[in-house]
Order: structure tokens, then sequence, then C-alpha cells
């Protein structure tokens, strides 16, 4: 197993991604990036800047705004994973509320955002040995990438995941909400001009579903290896 690959990880939202992904990468050794994270960042810089009033995103400012976003992640020994920081502030948790992700699907269609974004994200994978996931990983940022998996499942199980993640932060929403944010940001990624969410023909599909996190993890798993032992 001493080969590195690139391993890419796309799919819909509230699938599960982040977690598998991560997961995967402690059990490789690998260096994990969580890539929606970086635009959740650039969301919330949006939001806390007033570039989002009433819903309109001014993404003329954002776009001129975005040499002063510098986005790190640091290693966070109390949840053994990396958190999001924002000019050296832990923006972690106010990256996760419903609020941002009512918005980040927008912000994520900015063109001028994601060439700077993609760029990072190449640069952080360019020595291999690495786990990305996204929305654009296997097309955009890593088309060579060894292993290319999609993910997905039916909105209403993404949703009731999503919802119950967001009650135990401590969020007051109802599931309605989140199964409307749930189908809206399925419909901004898919149709989006630049660089849309797509199922590539040679990325494996995960449907999860029906499946337990230990179920998608051993799949998971057993695609790398096979990735690795084929590079």
């Amino acid at each position: 197993m001493s080969k590195k690959i690139t391993i890419a990880i796309d799919g819909h939202s509230s699938t599960g991604k982040s977690t598998a992904a991560k997961q995967l990468a402690v059990k490789l050794q690998y260096v994990y990036v969580d890539t929606g994270a970086m635009y959740r960042a650039v969301s919330y810089y949006a939001l806390s800047h007033k570039l989002i009033e009433s819903g309109i995103l001014d993404s003329k400012k954002l776009v001129e705004s975005l040499s002063d976003v510098k986005i790190s992640f640091k290693y966070n020994k109390e949840t053994d994973s990396a958190d999001v920081y924002l000019d050296n502030e832990n923006i972690e948790k106010q990256i996760r509320t419903l609020e941002i992700s009512s918005i980040v699907s927008k912000v994520a269609e900015i063109s001028e955002v994601r060439a700077q974004l993609v760029e990072q994200q190449k640069a952080m994978g360019a020595k291999k040995g690495i786990v990305m996931d996204g929305r654009d990983i296997g097309s955009v940022v890593f088309p060579d990438a060894e292993l290319k998996v999609f993910m997905t499942a039916v909105p209403e199980v993404r949703a009731q995941r999503r919802y119950a993640e967001l009650l135990e932060t401590g969020e007051d929403v109802s599931l309605d909400q989140v199964l409307k944010n749930v189908v809206e940001r399925d419909h901004i990624d898919s149709t989006r001009e630049d660089s849309p969410l797509v199922q590539l023909p040679e990325a494996k599909l995960l449907d999860t579903s029906d499946m337990s996190r230990e179920e998608q993890f051993e799949l998971l798993v057993s695609w790398a290896q096979e990735a690795i032992r084929n590079s």
C-alpha cells in the first residue's frame, strides 16, 4: 500500500461524502480536504461582510474581495479532524448552519470563486496521497484521479440526515425547510454553467439511501485498495 493515488469523491449534498472521505483518508493515511467547507467559508465571508442582503448576493463585490478571503485548515485534536479558519478565525461551527447551506450553491456558481478555489485545491493534491470531496473534483480539479466516486441518495433520506445533524447543533429548523434546501441545492449544483455536478462514466456510483456508514466505508476501502493495486 506504499503507492499514493488521488481519490475524488463527488456527489449531492448530505450524502455523507465528508464523513466517508475523512474516514477513508485516516484509513489510508492520506490528506483529506473538504472542498465544500471552502465554499462555505467564502459564503460566510459574504454574509458577515454584508454582501448578501435579503437573500440577494452582490457577486461583483464578492469577486472584488476574493483576495481578502484567506482560508486555511487547522487540526483540532479534540475532534481528530481539521477545522476551517477564515483569517485565523475558527468558523467551523458557523459554516455548518442552514443559513450558509441556503446560499453556498449560489456562491459556488460564481466562476471567479470557483477558479480561485480550484487552483488552491489542485496545489493541495499535487503530490497525490489525497482524498478530496466536493462537486467537481473528478471532473475539474483532478480529472486524472485514479479513483472517482459519485455519492448520492434520495432527497428525503438526505434531508432527514441533515435535519438530525442540525438539531444536534441546536438549530431551530423544520424538516420541510431542510428538504426544500436539499432540492434547491441539487438543482443549482446540477444546472450551473460553470463545472456543474455530473456523474462521470468512469466514476463508481455509491447510493447511500439504504446503506449504513459502516457499509459505505467498507465499500470505499475496497475500491481504494483495488485502485492502488492497479495504479
